[in-house]
């Protein structure tokens, strides 16, 4: 059953007032493959416009706080923490990147989770978009969740 749709057909937000505050957590990760030139600056602190990695975690924070602005049917909700990390995978030019999103609240984490790891990867290709236009953001996906009335989740790992 599709919640986000009325008896017309038409968008609707759920309506989430009935539902129990309980704690609720999501993982989300995805990754930024690169040129090997460019993973190296990025990780030798060459870029000019500043420290990739430092400006990429703030945006992705900002970004799970902004998710009902950018998704129609998300609910602004109170976020009580973000976390972001960043895994160098140097055999694959790449940064994997993590982001841990947690609320106590009726509605679950996953959209802000997956908007921070989508912000920060955006905001890693932007500042070095001018050395490396080959880059590709992918494998964005929700890893994990716990919390609320469908239960836990845990993606099965390839």
């Amino acid at each position: 059953m599709l919640t986000h749709i009325n008896e017309s057909g038409r968008a609707k937000m759920v309506d989430v007032g009935e539902k129990d505050e309980t704690l609720r957590i999501a993982t989300a990760r995805g990754r930024v493959t690169m040129l090997p030139e460019t993973f190296e600056r990025i990780m030798n602190g060459g870029v000019k416009k500043g420290d990739v990695l430092a400006v990429a975690q703030v945006a992705g924070i900002m970004g799970a706080k902004r998710t009902s602005d950018l998704v129609p049917m998300c609910h602004p909700i109170f976020l009580t923490g973000v976390d972001m990390s960043f895994t160098p995978n140097e055999a694959q030019s790449a940064i994997e990147i993590e982001a841990v999103a947690k609320t106590i609240g009726r509605t679950g984490v996953e959209m802000e989770a997956l908007s921070a790891v989508t912000t920060a990867a955006l905001t890693i290709y932007d500042m070095v978009k001018a050395m490396d236009r080959t880059m590709v953001i992918e494998d964005i996906r929700l890893v994990q969740k716990s919390g609320g009335k469908s239960g836990d989740f845990v993606l099965a790992e390839e």
